[in-house]
């Protein structure tokens, strides 16, 4: 594969901001402290101390650090799953519903 190739096949549909936000990830009951990395409209990348699998379904609040804004609530399902050195793991989430916002 050509880089040129390369290039054209890392494009998305959406634009990724880069967050470096904390978040909550909830999944079977359990609530999980994650650092979101990156949003688009269609999806979150999210680290953490979790052991997820592909398919999972979950629930990802990011609080706002601003009293203006409300902060975002998604029920996502886990598309990429990525091991960190540190035995944790990066998820690649593709929004499902993100039709609740969430008060800060």
């Amino acid at each position: 594969m050509s880089l040129d190739d390369r290039n054209y096949s890392d494009k998305r549909d959406f634009i990724r901001m880069q967050v470096q936000t904390q978040a909550i990830l909830e999944h079977a009951g359990q609530q999980y402290p994650t650092r979101c990395l990156d949003l688009s409209s269609s999806g979150i990348q999210l680290e953490g101390d979790v052991n997820l699998a592909v398919g999972d379904r979950v629930r990802v609040l990011i609080p706002s650090e601003h009293s203006a804004l409300k902060g975002l609530e998604a029920e996502a399902e886990v598309v990429r799953v990525g091991e960190l050195p540190s035995g944790g793991q990066t998820l690649g989430l593709v929004i499902l519903d993100m039709s609740r916002v969430v008060k800060a």
